[in-house]
Parts: structure tokens; sequence; C-alpha cells
């Protein structure tokens, strides 16, 4: 940018003590924008990050803009992070029956992330209510009578037969219950008769975009098996936080309705009762002919003014275990984050003795 000015400067003979001048006013008039927090409402975060978030949301912070292009950002607490969870993964793989762990952690302030085997391929199984009720939010967003609509369960299949984990609350036959509400059981619950009905009311190509839009691997294009990533599947909630792709409105409620998932275990034992988190969980029972077994859990923990973003993919041949291992890495990820901001209020405070001079 500023070389197009110097450039158009020179072709037109202009004083550089003018250029130079009109350079100072622009970074001048940038950086009152910047630090008008109070005023403006809108929220500042780490100098090195140059991400500007409108604030005053429960469950979401929009991302107004970002100019950093590097994805990986050096932060001296995100190899602490890395080494204890994964000397926790080793010492498990060796004593339990656990056989591959991901995991993908990512401050959603600040923006540094980690991953441990991000890339590896699974099946994602109830995940994928996530980005159903995104594609219903998408298209209610043009058509807005689409939430209540009226759909009937005719409880002709129980697709909630071959599930460990099931609902506690299930659909009635012959009962009529608007998209809203079956998207709200879809997340709750985890009610596969209810995520069904959804993907049936609405448009097939609103679902597909929501894939195609944010360049994660759609389910109908593969063969079943494992065919996604915990980091690729880590962007329907960085969407939702951002409130980047549906609006405001409708990118809070998906997150307020995960916050009330009815699965406490996983992510959510790992930290205090009194934190918030948005999740979904999703679990895979492996056929007669194989032992292996999926469960993975992806959410947002809201920590207070510093919430993250946690998404683990486990395979082994015991649900306890993996839900177990899950647990733990979640309570160690709160346990770095808590002693990271406690440690920040302590430098920002200064010591118990100058406490008491004040």
């Amino acid at each position: 940018m500023i070389k197009k000015i110097i450039a158009r400067a020179r072709l037109r003979k202009e004083p550089l003590i003018a250029l130079l001048g009109l350079i100072i006013f622009l970074c001048g008039f940038i950086s009152g924008v910047l630090f008008t927090k109070k005023e403006t409402g809108i929220k500042k975060v780490l100098p090195a990050q140059h991400e500007i978030r409108l604030g005053g949301y429960a469950f979401i912070n929009p991302l107004l803009e970002c100019e950093n292009a590097a994805e990986l950002i050096s932060d001296p607490e995100i190899p602490l992070f890395h080494s204890k969870i994964t000397d926790l993964i080793e010492k498990k793989i060796g004593q339990y029956r656990l056989t591959h762990v991901s995991v993908y952690f990512r401050d959603l302030n600040n923006g540094p992330w980690f991953g441990i085997k991000e890339q590896e391929l699974f099946a994602p199984a109830s995940l994928l209510k996530v980005p159903t009720v995104i594609g219903l939010y998408k298209q209610a967003e043009q058509d807005t009578s689409l939430l209540n609509k009226k759909v009937i369960y005719k409880g002709n299949e129980n697709f909630n037969d071959k599930e460990t984990i099931k609902p506690t609350k299930e659909l009635q036959p012959g009962h009529s219950y608007s998209l809203k509400e079956l998207a709200y059981r879809a997340l709750v619950y985890s009610d596969n008769n209810a995520s069904r009905l959804v993907q049936e009311s609405i448009n097939k190509r609103a679902l597909a975009l929501v894939y195609r839009d944010l360049g994660v691997a759609a389910p109908y294009s593969f063969a079943p098996g494992d065919f996604l990533s915990v980091k690729s599947y880590a962007s329907f909630f960085r969407i939702l936080f951002n409130a980047s792709y549906l609006n405001k409105e409708s990118s809070g409620q998906i997150l307020r309705i995960m916050s009330e998932s009815e699965f406490r275990d996983g992510i959510v034992a790992g930290v205090p009762q009194n934190i918030p988190v948005a999740h979904k969980f999703g679990e895979r029972v492996p056929g007669t002919d194989s032992g292996i077994k999926q469960l993975h859990d992806c959410g947002i923990i809201y920590y207070p003014d510093s919430p993250y973003l946690l998404c683990i993919m486990t395979r082994g041949s015991d649900f306890r275990t993996l839900d177990d291992i899950i647990r733990d890495i979640s309570a160690i990820v709160y346990a770095e984050v808590d002693r990271h901001e406690q440690s920040h209020v302590t430098s920002n405070s200064g010591t118990p003795q100058d406490q008491n001079r004040k």
C-alpha cells in the first residue's frame, strides 16, 4: 500500500514532506481506532496477532479484522502444553487399551495453537450433527419461517439403537416437532433420529455448501470410514465463535445450545463445573469383525476472558478408557491455561508487598 502511495507521489512530483505527513496521519488514525476500546466496545487482543474483535456476547466473539497470515504463532506456553499432553498419551497408550489420540488446541482470543497428530483421519460420527445444524441455520437466514416448520416423526426406524451413549430423551412416533426443536435435540441429546429429520428437511445444497465453504471433506464424498481430521473439524467451532459464517444471533444460539449438552464426561469432566463448555461428542461403534472403537469430543471452554478451543479424537478397544484420556487431556489444558492466566494477574498487579504499599 505504502509503495503505491510513493509511486503516485513520484509521478505527480508531490513533495516528500506531504507524503510523510499523510503516512503519519494514517498511522495515528489507525492507532486511535485500536485504542478506543472503552468507547467503541471493540476488544483489542495481543498486538502480535493484530486481531480486532467485537465484544459484548456470551458465546461468540465476532472477528472484525485479522492481519496475521501465519497459522502457528510463537508462544512460550505452547511447548509446555504440547509436551505434557504428549507424555500423557504415550504413557496411556503403553498401559491401556488405547491405540491413537489426536489433539487440537487453539487460544480463541490470540490465535496460538498446537496439534498432536492433528491430520490423522477419523470417523466423526455424531460430530457431524454440528455442520448439519449450521446448514439448517444458514438456510433459515434466508427463510425465516424454516426453524418453526413442523415435521412428524414416524418412528419407522430407530437410528439410536446401535449407539452406546443413548439420548435420555427420544422422539415419540407420531408426534410433530419444529426443526428448531429437532436441532436442539440433535445437539443436546445427540439424537440420531432428530438429526436425520433435520437432514431430510433442509436443502441438500445448503448442507453441502457448509463443507465446501470451509474446505472440509464432506461425508458423502467418501466410503464409510475415516475421512475427517481433528484440525479440520475444529473449523466448525471457529466459524461459530467468530460469527464469520452465520450471523451473530445464529452463531450464538447454536453455541448456547451445545453448552447444554447432557454429555458431561470427556472434555467437560476435565474443567470446573462453573466453567461453561459448548461442545459435541461423537462415538463410532465397531462392526462385528472389529474391536476398535472411536470416541471424540470437541468444544469451546469459556475460561473467563480467555476462551479456548479443544478437540480430541481417539481410538481404542474400550469406551471408558477413551473417555478417561479425553478427560485427562482436558484437565491438563485447563490447568495450564489457568496457571498462565493467574501468573498474568500476579505480574500485572505486582507482588503482595507492592499491594500493601498502595
